[in-house]
């Protein structure tokens, strides 16, 4: 009784943290595209250089596609 308790405690714990992961990682990549084409939508940044902005979408561009991976994988455990 306890195990199967714990078990889906379990699986409860890692489906949702599979669907944070998976929205996480798309707010990171729909920054990471605004930041590289923010003067296409009219945005000026001008407070942000613009070797600066696309260092930093890449980086964001990366780190989401590894969180998206990681709530793929749901290797929590």
């Amino acid at each position: 009784m306890e195990n199967d308790y714990r078990e889906k405690r379990s699986r409860s714990y890692g489906t949702m943290r599979s669907v944070m992961d998976y929205t996480m990682g798309v707010l990171y990549l729909a920054g990471a595209f605004f930041l590289f084409f923010a003067e296409s939508f009219g945005f000026e940044m001008q407070s942000f250089d613009r070797t600066f902005r696309f260092i930093f979408g890449a980086i964001c561009g990366v780190y989401g596609i590894w969180r998206i991976y990681r709530g793929y994988k749901k290797d929590y455990f």
